[in-house]
């Protein structure tokens, strides 16, 4: 038996692999320490405090539907729940002043969301799929619209605000500034991270693959998928809900939009853009997502409809997501043949751009036409300047689209063949060392 057991039992990792474990955490937390040295204006710290957020909310996710399978459309109940309590507990606090520090509160945030997910989870998680994604829709639109009833507890449409400089200070920090909010944040996004990766490599976390991957076997082998289910989804909801009082903290404020089917559908487009089938890809998502919609705002009105251009594009050509792309080259990169691929990309590259310049073109022609007809054609998107009303416009955008997209499927369809010929003499060299 001892023999049989040293034989399943994975190798135990050699000293090198867990220097590199340890830093690539300890890097990690380097990083977000300098990172306000680096970047010092409030606008960064803004930033970096929204992209905090953002990667609990989307690896809270991610527990759901990369690690189980579960499809869910109303995670931002959670993740909004968290941030009604949370604001609710800074106002009863400061208001007995209590000596509970501001640090603790997000810890309200997740045991709410724990306690809605545990309380609604069991009967949710009864099927997974279709089934599972249509119950989730169904309660969060029945607790987006609760938002606007209960004005008691949900505020109605100004919400509910707090004061987040009146509750007890620790090490005299007031956490009125915006740097120490980020320091704060950027504290609980390193331990959230932590935990759930943790939680990834625990036999639940497994258990939960197998469950997403072939549920009948888990079955088979004597564990019931709807437990394992209905775990995740309890800790799923309880980092989102981290995530919601974090985003009340930062803004001092929780209203209706944080259980809104925007949130969910965000949450959803920036674990899937960032790749599911990776632990760091909702990390990747996250960052993309959170920088692209706060740049794109400021270049167009329509920032969310090339938004969800962009997240169809990945659908379509790129379903495992960034990550996925990336993760793509690793034999390349092992072989060193990467630059073999770089002319080809290059290539590519030129008419898809012309593709996507001629769409933007057309779309935000069309906008300036449907939105604001009467006001002066000469517009400026994405710091190019044309008139909206010059036949010209019409005729470039038609060429760049057409041109580009007869150009960009021929030469894509030529990085094809020179990868699958890079990539097998890349796995032939690896293989012959």
């Amino acid at each position: 038996m001892t023999d049989l057991a040293s034989s399943v039992a994975p190798p135990r990792p050699t000293l090198s692999d867990r220097v590199k474990f340890y830093g690539i955490w300890i890097l990690t937390a380097l990083v977000l320490l300098l990172l306000p040295k680096v970047f010092s204006s409030g606008g960064s710290m803004t930033t970096f405090s929204l992209v905090g957020i953002s990667i609990i909310f989307a690896l809270s996710y991610n527990i759901l539907l990369g690690q189980t399978g579960m499809l869910s459309f109303g995670h931002a109940v959670y993740y909004g729940l968290g941030g009604f309590l949370a604001i609710h507990a800074i106002n009863i606090v400061g208001f007995h002043k209590w000596p509970i520090p501001l640090p603790l509160m997000p810890l309200i945030g997740g045991v709410a969301g724990l306690f809605f997910a545990a309380l609604i989870g069991w009967v949710m998680t009864q099927r997974s799929g279709t089934a599972f994604a249509m119950i989730s829709l169904g309660l969060a639109e029945l607790v987006a619209s609760s938002a606007l009833i209960l004005r008691s507890f949900f505020g109605g449409e100004a919400g509910i605000s707090a004061n987040r400089t009146k509750l007890f200070k620790v090490f005299g920090l007031s956490f009125g500034p915006q740097i120490q909010i980020y320091y704060l944040i950027a504290a609980w996004t390193l331990i959230a991270i932590i935990a759930m990766y943790a939680l990834t490599r625990t036999p639940l976390g497994r258990m939960c693959n197998a469950v997403r991957d072939n549920p009948e076997r888990v079955q088979f082998v004597g564990y019931d998928p709807h437990v394992v289910r209905y775990l995740a989804f309890c800790f799923s909801g309880f980092f989102a809900g981290v995530a919601g009082a974090l985003a009340a903290i930062n803004f001092e404020i929780a209203n209706s939009a944080y259980l809104g089917a925007v949130q969910s559908g965000t949450v959803l487009f920036a674990a899937y853009i960032g790749g599911i089938g990776f632990f760091i890809g909702p990390i990747v998502g996250a960052i993309f997502v959170t920088i692209l919609s706060l740049g794109l705002s400021d270049l167009t009105q329509v920032w969310q409809l090339y938004f969800g251009l962009f997240f169809i594009a990945v659908v379509l050509f790129a379903p495992g997501g960034i990550t996925g792309l990336l993760m793509m080259h690793r034999p390349l990169i092992r072989a060193g043949m990467l630059t073999r691929m770089l002319p080809s990309y290059a290539i590519a590259a030129l008419p898809t751009l012309a593709l996507c310049v001629g769409l933007m073109l057309m779309i935000e022609t069309i906008v300036h036409y449907t939105v604001n007809p009467n006001e002066d054609p000469h517009i400026q998107a994405f710091g190019i300047p044309f008139d909206a009303a010059s036949p010209v416009t019409w005729v470039v955008s038609a060429v760049l689209i057409v041109g580009g997209f007869l150009l960009a499927r021929r030469a894509w369809s030529r990085v094809g063949e020179t990868w699958d010929i890079t990539l097998t003499a890349a796995r032939a060299k690896v293989h012959a060392l």
